[in-house]
């Protein structure tokens, strides 16, 4: 078996997910590769949350002789393990805990997967270390001692960007450098956008994947070069951003009418 640093960080082959009584997820074939940079786009009831569901092992594929499903190299994983090694950010705070909890705090959640720093974790030395080093890193210092109840929004989703993080330092075994974003710019005002996306591009260059699920084309940094496209549960589209970003592809995608501008990297429709 490859080891975890030189294997694939994700391959799914002939997978199908249902929610209640629904196929949701159609034959889904993807293969993503630790450090890419990939973008995920579709309108609204896609898949596309039901997909970042199953790599997180949240959801679970219909068993067929041919489904696999294999994440850092592994088929089997101890779920606890797992989600220290995904980083992965969403629109909704872990728990109400985390309301509470201190900036700081909240990033060293992300070794334990928990909504808060409950008493019975033991958060050592080298934990606090790095989650001083993430602070630096996602330019979030000033938000070390600030409960995050009273943050922005931006602020928030900054530190859940920390908190998914935190863990892939190699001094705690971590060959995680992937961070999966679910709608991050949901809720946010256009400053806090801006924001995010200069964050994500600073983390895209300094070598962590991202696999970016969104329906706003805005929200597509210029690092990322690979599009996939999702509609009615199945991947329809999956290739090189200057070819799938269209107005007429992005039409066919929404099942609308859409214009399309380019500027500094960045496109925007409407």
């Amino acid at each position: 078996m490859a080891s975890l640093s030189s294997a694939p960080f994700l391959h799914l082959s002939n997978v199908n997910v249902t929610r209640g009584d629904n196929i949701v997820l159609h034959d889904i074939n993807l293969s993503v590769n630790a450090g890419e940079h990939i973008a995920i786009l579709g309108p609204n009831g896609c898949g596309k949350s039901t997909l970042i569901k199953t790599i997180t092992c949240e959801c679970y594929p219909i068993v067929q002789s041919e489904t696999r499903v294999s994440i850092f190299g592994r088929e089997r994983w101890d779920l606890t393990e797992l989600k220290k090694r995904l980083g992965v950010v969403s629109p909704e705070l872990p728990g109400r805990h985390t309301l509470a909890t201190t900036g700081r705090d909240a990033v060293l959640t992300g070794f334990f997967s928990s909504s808060t720093l409950w008493p019975n974790l033991t958060v050592t030395d080298a934990m606090q270390a790095r989650a001083d080093e993430v602070l630096e890193l996602i330019d979030a210092v000033p938000l070390r001692d600030k409960p995050v109840g009273q943050m922005s929004a931006g602020q928030q989703r900054r530190i859940m960007i920390g908190r998914a993080l935190v863990g892939s330092s190699s001094a705690f075994g971590s060959d995680r450098q992937m961070l999966l974003l679910d709608e991050p710019s949901n809720a946010l005002d256009l400053a806090a956008q801006q924001d995010l996306r200069d964050l994500l591009r600073s983390l895209a260059r300094q070598g962590t994947g991202i696999l970016l699920i969104t329906h706003h084309v805005s929200d597509i940094i210029p690092e990322i070069d690979r599009i996939l496209m999702m509609k009615e549960g199945r991947i329809v589209a999956d290739g090189p951003k200057s070819e799938l970003l269209t107005a007429s592809r992005l039409s066919d995608l929404f099942a609308t009418e859409v214009q399309l501008t380019h500027r500094d990297g960045f496109h925007h429709a409407w």
